[in-house]
């Protein structure tokens, strides 16, 4: 290269911003009760806190892309709920898998790490979870951000019909007609149903969420969860008058596509909380794997808006 070229490349080089550094994330675990809960950390523990709960077939690793793009401004902290990813809780025979269990495990993981107030991002099972810590304490939650996480009966698609028989009656039969549900090849199709473009999904997150499922005893808690859904349904009249009592700021991100949550369970919201934000995508359940580069901007105004 000539000797004015070279002098010019570090001039340029001396002259151009670096980019800005990649957020550390922690990959943590911390006792709770008996179960050893895992977790993913990033951002200044003195920003805002921003709570992100999975759902089924999932774990906190759903949330790769959302914490690293919030953790520059904000204290983001993602648990793997017992029975899911990481986390090591007690085989069913010592502990039942409810979903009053699930936020008691949660809430304790609050306070054994420090989370006073926060956010919560909350996807399929991860909602009950998190409005149940609302209820519990409505002074705790700032705001919230919904990613395919129900709280309506009108949001309940048709594939829900063989859970509700299980529901209204839990016979070893109609037990028997879901085993399929807690399986790898049901965690893939759960990615992919409803998307468009398949190759958009990496097979990294259902690989890993399918070998977690396969694991000795998971099947029988997972349908063990399963059957404890409908508690959660028995509750959407309370959690719906926790909307409307408190408003709190409210982002709906749905995938329209979703087979078990329609998007009038989003639209729902809207009669409780007249200021929420509903906005749809063209994917299935998983709207982060395939649209997370529209959507976290969206989510990251409305934190903005709302947090900071």
């Amino acid at each position: 290269m000539h000797p004015k070229a070279i002098a010019l490349a570090g001039m340029l080089a001396l002259a151009s911003p670096a980019a800005p550094a990649a957020p550390q994330v922690h990959h943590r675990h911390v006792q709770v009760g008996d179960v050893e809960v895992f977790y993913r950390e990033a951002g200044d523990p003195a920003a805002p806190t921003v709570l992100l709960l999975h759902g089924f077939a999932a774990s906190s690793y759903m949330y790769r892309d959302v914490i690293a793009a919030l953790a520059s401004d904000y204290h983001v902290v993602a648990p793997d709920l017992p029975g899911f990813g990481f986390t090591r809780s007690p085989p069913r025979e010592r502990s039942a898998y409810t979903f009053e269990n699930l936020t008691d495990t949660i809430e304790g993981f609050t306070h054994a790490v420090g989370l006073d107030r926060f956010a919560i991002g909350v996807h399929d099972y991860g909602a009950p979870v998190g409005w149940r810590l609302a209820l519990r304490d409505p002074s705790r939650v700032t705001a919230i951000v919904s990613q395919n996480g129900n709280a309506y009966e009108e949001g309940l698609g048709a594939d829900w019909a063989p859970i509700q028989r299980y529901w209204s009656a839990p016979t070893a039969e109609n037990r028997a007609a879901l085993a399929d549900f807690p399986t790898a090849a049901s965690v893939k199709w759960q990615y992919l149903e409803g998307v468009r473009d398949p190759s958009l999904v990496a097979p990294d997150a259902y690989t890993l969420e399918g070998l977690q499922i396969s694991r000795p005893g998971n099947a029988e808690a997972q349908l063990d969860l399963l059957l404890d859904y409908a508690s959660n349904v028995a509750l959407y009249p309370r959690f719906q008058a926790y909307f409307r009592e408190y408003a709190p700021p409210l982002l709906a991100v749905w995938g329209e596509h979703d087979p078990f949550f329609l998007p009038a369970g989003a639209l729902a919201w809207k009669r409780d909380i007249p200021h929420a934000q509903v906005h749809f995508y063209d994917t299935g359940h998983f709207a982060f794997e395939t649209h997370a580069g529209e959507i976290i901007p969206v989510v990251r105004t409305f934190l903005d808006q709302h947090l900071r």
